[in-house]
Parts: C-alpha cells; structure tokens; sequence
C-alpha cells in the first residue's frame, strides 16, 4: 500500500561562504552581557496536521491527490477484488438486472493493483464528474461511450490501453481479469496530461460522537434481489467501531493478503431506477434526491440525501450528516424499505 502527495517540493540552493585565512591574531571577544550568551530553549512548534477529506481521519500530509474513481467487477468470480481496502470510499449500485458493480474512490491514499476493472454505465461517469476524478473503466454500455467519447470525464480506458497500461491476470478468466496498477493509472494520466492535485472537497461532514436519534442496529442486510451472490450483511464490531461486511455469505477482503474491508459508514440512498434496455441495463436519477439510511457506530438512521454539486450526500436538515470518521460504503438502490433491513 502506497501513499502520494503531490505537492512540489522547491529546491533551495545554499551558498556557503569560506572563511579567509589570516596570520592576524584572533580579536578579543566583546563583553556581551550574559543573558544574551545563554543558549535559548527551542521554540515550540505547533505539529501541522491534516483531514482526509472523504475520510474525516487524521493525516500527516496534505491530502492533495486528485481523486481515481474505478470501475470494479463484483460478480463472484471477480472476487476478491484488489484495492478494496484502500478506497475511501465505494459505491455499489446495479449494473443489469439485479447484478451490482462497484465504484472505488481513491483520495488519501491508492492501492497498489486495481481490479478486476470492469465496463462503465453513464451514471458511474455522471459520478466520475461530480467528485471531479479521473475514471477507471474498460469497456462502456452505449450510452456510457457516448459520454466518454464527448470527453465528459478524464478516463482510462482498458478498450485502449489493454496490454499497455491494463494486464490480464491468468488466473481468473476474461471479463474477470483486467487490472491496472497504481504505477500505471499515474504515468497514464501524465500521459494522457490530467492533472493530478487539487481535489475536489465533498463538503462532507465527520464526527467521532454520532448525533441523537439513532436506533441500535448491530446487523444489518441489504439485498438487492433474488440472487443472494449481491446482497450484503454488516456487522458492528464495538471493540473497533467498524463494520465488517459480508457478500453472498463471505466476509469482503481484499485480494492482497486477504486484507478485511474495515467501514465506518455504510450508506443506503433510495435512487430512481428504470430499464432501459432488453440486456437489464439501468437508469440511475442521480439529480432526484430521496430517503436515505445511515449506519454508523452501530446505530441506524433515517435521514435524506441530496446532489450537492455533484456528489450524493446525506443530510441532517440543512446540513450533511455527521459521519464516523473512516470508510464508507455506499449503497445506491431502487426503494430502501425492499432493500434495508436492521436488527438490534
């Protein structure tokens, strides 16, 4: 796991200056009161620390990537996906039928290897702009290439770069094997000339102490259909105020060392859905706003959510909603009171 910054550093020229050599005698030193012969105490220096802005956590460098935003396969035969761990933030929503896909979001730190990438949809893009990224995908539905071919986005893209910046594994069969590594998703935008700092702030909120009104909820269930390969389970575990997440019965990890996916939040926005054509695909309505779900701190929340300048974010009256510092999981799904369900 690797960590970027991309603050240029100035390079500072020091000229040292030789001292002359002299027969004369040494002068006399000056009477100089004694207080000013005392050595003074080092000064006190406040330590600079910084906030991830996805993350709410505290960071020793300033967090001035530009956000990657991947497309990752979660059909079970992709699984376990690499980076997972290291995303601040994924969205999961419906790609066809009641098959899901992920969308990893890289800000305060990147993994190492990406993958397995899978094809775009148009709203995956829509989000790809709103957090202003640099989108991972390869392959696009028609209407997706429409956007990426308007250069909507800054994108790589594995239909172009497959043998170049991409690789296939060999252990895992095609569509399940595209990758990219963090080294090449770096020179691919350099490359491509993108730019790699200034990221955008969400604007979002994070408080160690969760707000009045929750419910107790140690478990939860998200289910988005009839195939039990893509509904997930949550569980909160207070000895490290994370939840663990479950997929088709299996604890989510990543691929690198069989890493647990650890989440502060996890989030349910309800989104207007609809088919669009015979192959199941969707249209998300990412401008509606609607009723949304909190789980954080082992409790439940009802809330709503709202498009702020292009990012989903959930909302506490007029004010985003105070999530627990660390990860988050986002669930975007057709109609929370079918898909959400919380025990105590």
């Amino acid at each position: 796991m690797k960590k970027r910054t991309w603050i240029a550093a100035l390079a500072v020229a020091v000229l040292l200056a030789g001292c002359s050599e002299s027969t004369a005698e040494e002068p006399a030193e000056r009477d100089v009161p004694e207080k000013e012969n005392e050595e003074k105490p080092d000064e006190a220096f406040a330590e600079v620390t910084y906030t991830g802005p996805y993350t709410g956590l505290e960071m020793e460098t300033e967090p001035d990537m530009r956000p990657v935003l991947a497309t990752l396969n979660n059909h079970p035969q992709a699984r376990p996906q690499s980076g997972l761990a290291e995303a601040d933030v994924i969205y999961e929503m419906l790609a066809e039928y009641e098959v899901t896909r992920l969308l990893a979001l890289y800000q305060s730190e990147m993994a190492e290897t990406l993958g397995p990438i899978r094809s775009a949809r148009d709203y995956f893009i829509e989000l790809a702009g709103g957090h202003g990224a640099i989108f991972i995908t390869h392959g696009q539905s028609p209407e997706a290439k429409s956007l990426l071919d308007s250069g909507a986005v800054d994108h790589l893209n594995g239909i172009r770069y497959e043998g170049t910046l991409f690789f296939r594994s060999k252990d895992r069969k095609a569509p399940h094997n595209s990758y990219i590594s963090e080294d090449a998703v770096f020179s691919g935008a350099q490359d491509s000339g993108f730019r790699m700092d200034n990221p955008k702030d969400p604007g979002w909120r994070f408080d160690p102490e969760p707000p009045t009104g929750g419910e107790a909820s140690a478990e939860a269930d998200v289910t988005y259909g009839r195939f039990p390969n893509f509904n997930s389970r949550y569980v909160f575990d207070p000895n490290n105020a994370s939840y663990t997440r479950f997929a088709g019965g299996e604890e989510t990890v990543d691929a690198a060392g069989d890493k647990p996916v650890r989440l502060a939040n996890v989030l349910i926005l309800e989104v207007p859905h609809r088919v669009i054509d015979d192959k199941g695909r969707r249209s998300l309505d990412l401008t509606a706003g609607g009723e949304a779900a909190v789980l954080r701190s082992g409790l439940v929340y009802q809330a709503t959510w709202e498009m702020r300048d292009g990012i989903p974010t959930v909302m506490d009256g007029d004010q985003p909603f105070a999530l627990a510092p660390g990860k988050t999981w986002i669930h975007l799904v057709p109609d929370i009171a079918d898909t959400l369900t919380h025990h105590p």
